[in-house]
C-alpha cells in the first residue's frame, strides 16, 4: 500500500487523484483501441469485436454505484467519464466501414451505436454479474457475439 502522506506529496486533493485515475484509464482505453484499429493482421469484424470489448486494466469506477457517487460529489469528472462511456467515434467509423463494405447490414448507425453502448454499459451492473458468476470479460464477449451474430440457431425448428 501507500500512505496518505506519500499520496498527498504527489496530489493536492482527492479530485486530483480522481482526475489522474480517469486520465490514465481513458488514455489506456484510447491506446488499446488505436492498437486494434492499426493492426493489419485483424479483419474488420475482428477489429469491431475487439474495440467493443476493450477493458482498461483499472476499471473499478466502471460501476453504477461508483459513477452515481462521482456524479454527486465530482460532477466535472463524472461528465468526462459519462462522455467517454457514450461516445465511441472509432467504433462508429468501423461500423460505417462495415456497412460500406457489405459486412454489416444497412442500418441506422446511430441506433446501432446506442444498442452497442447500452449493452456494453450494462456490464457496470456488477451485482448482476457477481450473482450469476459471470466475469465482465465473459459478459462483454457474450454481448458482442449476440449483437453481431444474434441468438437464434442457424437452423431454427
Amino acid at each position: 500500500g501507500i500512505s496518505k502522506r506519500t499520496l498527498y506529496e504527489h496530489f493536492s486533493s482527492k479530485t486530483d487523484i480522481l482526475d489522474a485515475n480517469i486520465d490514465s484509464t481513458l488514455n489506456e482505453f484510447d491506446e488499446k483501441t488505436e492498437m486494434i484499429i492499426q493492426d493489419p493482421e485483424l479483419s474488420l469484424l475482428e477489429k469491431i469485436k475487439k474495440v467493443i470489448t476493450v477493458i482498461p486494466k483499472y476499471n473499478d469506477f466502471y460501476n453504477w454505484q461508483i459513477l452515481d457517487q462521482m456524479r454527486k460529489s465530482h460532477p466535472t469528472q463524472w461528465e468526462r467519464v459519462n462522455a467517454a462511456l457514450n461516445e465511441w467515434d472509432d467504433l462508429r467509423k468501423l461500423i460505417e466501414q462495415g456497412i460500406r463494405e457489405g459486412l454489416i447490414v444497412e442500418q441506422n448507425v446511430s441506433l446501432l451505436m446506442k444498442l452497442i453502448i447500452d449493452a456494453t454499459n450494462s456490464t457496470m451492473d456488477r451485482q448482476f454479474f457477481y450473482e450469476n458468476s459471470i466475469t465482465v470479460t465473459e459478459a462483454l464477449d457474450s454481448i458482442v457475439d449476440i449483437l453481431l451474430f444474434g441468438f437464434i440457431t442457424k437452423n431454427p425448428k
